[in-house]
């Protein structure tokens, strides 16, 4: 589901989801054989939403390594593969490639190898992913009006939320 990270070391596990403008990072140990997978919605909250709300790729993909490596994984193991970011509807604007840049940008930062992508276009992507040996299918979705109207109705939401927070935030309060 979009905001959410499991990890696993069951090799009956599978997990599904499906991408949109959104970004899935597929990351795993194969010596542990422990994996794991995020859907992060957008890459940062910015100042205004720092915290650890998963839909942010920054604190999303913080909770797959750090996960992984709790469950057994070592860092100089971990090797991920990557899905997303299409721009499935234009009227989100450049959602989908400021989430490519962040992810590309972050696994270069910290030095996570990444064996493959597929990022950007125009479809959506549904991706199953096997957490204990790294195998990842990718689907093309030619269909996408389901999730252009999650991801309009997201961006919706998303608008009303700061729309409140902004107002809330403009009220008086006193801190101890």
């Amino acid at each position: 589901m979009q905001g959410e990270v499991e990890i696993s070391g069951d090799s009956s596990v599978v997990f599904a989801t499906l991408l949109g403008s959104c970004v899935s990072v597929c990351m795993f140990d194969p010596i542990a054989r422990v994996g794991g997978i995020n859907h992060f919605l957008l890459p940062d909250g910015g100042e205004s939403h720092s915290g650890t709300a998963m839909r942010f790729g920054v604190n999303s993909m913080e909770m797959l390594v750090n996960g992984l490596l709790k469950a057994g994984g070592q860092r100089s193991r971990l090797v991920c593969k990557v899905f997303g970011g299409a721009a499935v509807v234009p009227s989100l604007g450049r959602i989908g490639q400021e989430n490519i840049r962040f992810v590309t940008h972050y696994l270069v930062d910290e030095r996570i190898r990444c064996v493959s992508q597929s990022l950007g276009g125009t479809l959506a992507r549904r991706i199953r992913f096997w957490p204990t040996t790294g195998r990842a299918q990718q689907n093309l979705v030619q269909d996408v009006q389901g999730i252009g109207r999650q991801e309009v109705a997201y961006s919706r939401r998303e608008a009303e939320a700061e729309r409140k927070w902004a107002t809330e935030a403009s009220s008086e309060i006193e801190l101890f």
